[in-house]
């Protein structure tokens, strides 16, 4: 029997998987969590072999935790399953340790349970649509430091309050900022926020 547990933080979605997965054979769910930081403890206290996860939910983001996750147990099967299906995101979540990462919105029951399987065993399962995608995009051409000012700039800080809080110079702020807008091929630190939260590298 494959242990499962579900993570997101929205009820019908976390109920529907839980029902959706009840009907295989092979297939347990033994925990479900709406939030990213309840996780961890309730793999490891039903010893689950995968972990289905989406991405925004409270506590701890799905990426976040698959991180965690993948560090405590290497073999544990973790899959990031969610709306926000973008090529940034899929690579992002390569990185913490994911093996599966499956769109809500193009994912049948049945390709659903398969998958499960497939990572159970050790194999990978990505939505080929995005798989394609991102392939294509190729991964972020920003530095961590780039992405962290267009991140900061996205959340309404000013170049002055973001120099204050990485104790960086504003000219040095504005030097990544102006860097990370050639390298997106944008106009203004707007288009270069919007560019990069459509790619999923934030």
């Amino acid at each position: 029997m494959i242990r499962v547990v579900i993570a997101d933080d929205e009820r019908l979605i976390r109920e529907s998987l839980e029902m959706i997965l009840s009907l295989e054979d092979d297939i347990e769910v033994v925990g479900t969590a709406d939030r990213g930081d309840l996780v961890a403890g309730l793999a490891d206290r039903h010893d689950a072999d995968v972990v289905l996860l989406d991405i925004d939910m409270p506590g701890l983001d799905g990426l976040q935790t698959a991180s965690l996750l993948a560090a405590a147990r290497p073999g544990r099967g973790i899959v990031i399953l969610t709306g926000h299906a973008k090529p940034g995101y899929l690579h992002r979540a390569m990185r913490s340790g994911v093996r599966g990462f499956l769109s809500k919105g193009t994912m049948s029951a049945g390709a659903l349970a398969e998958a499960v399987r497939t990572i159970h065993r050790g194999g990978r399962y990505i939505d080929p649509e995005l798989a394609t995608e991102a392939v294509a995009l190729g991964t972020s051409p920003l530095s961590p430091r780039e992405t962290e000012i267009i991140r900061l700039s996205g959340d309404g800080l000013t170049f002055p309050e973001i120099a204050g809080r990485l104790h960086l110079s504003e000219g040095t702020v504005r030097n990544y900022m102006s860097s990370a807008i050639t390298k997106l091929g944008v106009a203004n630190k707007v288009a270069a926020y919007r560019a990069a939260s459509t790619a999923g590298w934030l």
